[in-house]
C-alpha cells in the first residue's frame, strides 16, 4: 500500500536513510519504521528504528530509493507531515515537520494535538 500525500521525506531524509541502510550488513527488506507513541514531554513522540519487518496494513514511502513504513494509526497522526533530516552544526537529526502538530517541545520528538 502506498500513501504519499499523506506523509512524505524530503530529500535529505532519504539520501541519509538510503546511507544508514547501506552501512547495515543484512540490508534485506530494511527501512526506515517511523511511528508516532503516547508519551514524550506533550502528549505524543516519534520513534524512528530500522525495520525489516512489513506488516500487510503498513503504507510504504519510498523517495530515491530510500523506504519508509508507517503504521495506519500513526499515519492519521502523520496526515500531510514530512520528514527531514537536519545536518547542523550542533548535530544532525530526523526531524517531522507536521501541520497537526499545535506545540512541540525543544527536543523535537515530542508535540500535541490541538
Amino acid at each position: 500500500m502506498s500513501d504519499t500525500a499523506a506523509f512524505s521525506l524530503s530529500a535529505s531524509a532519504a539520501a541519509r536513510i538510503a546511507e544508514i541502510v547501506s552501512a547495515q550488513p543484512d540490508q534485506t527488506g530494511l527501512a526506515l519504521r517511523v511511528s508516532v507513541l503516547a508519551g514524550g514531554c506533550n502528549g505524543f513522540q516519534y520513534q524512528f528504528k530500522l525495520d525489516s519487518t512489513v506488516e500487510p496494513d503498513d503504507v510504504h514511502i519510498e523517495r530515491d530509493g530510500a523506504r519508509v513504513v508507517v503504521d495506519p494509526t500513526s499515519l492519521e497522526l502523520l496526515e500531510g507531515a514530512e520528514l527531514d533530516f537536519i545536518d547542523k552544526l550542533m548535530g544532525a537529526h530526523f526531524a517531522v515537520t507536521n501541520p497537526n502538530a499545535a506545540s512541540s517541545c525543544g527536543c523535537g520528538t515530542s508535540f500535541s494535538l490541538a
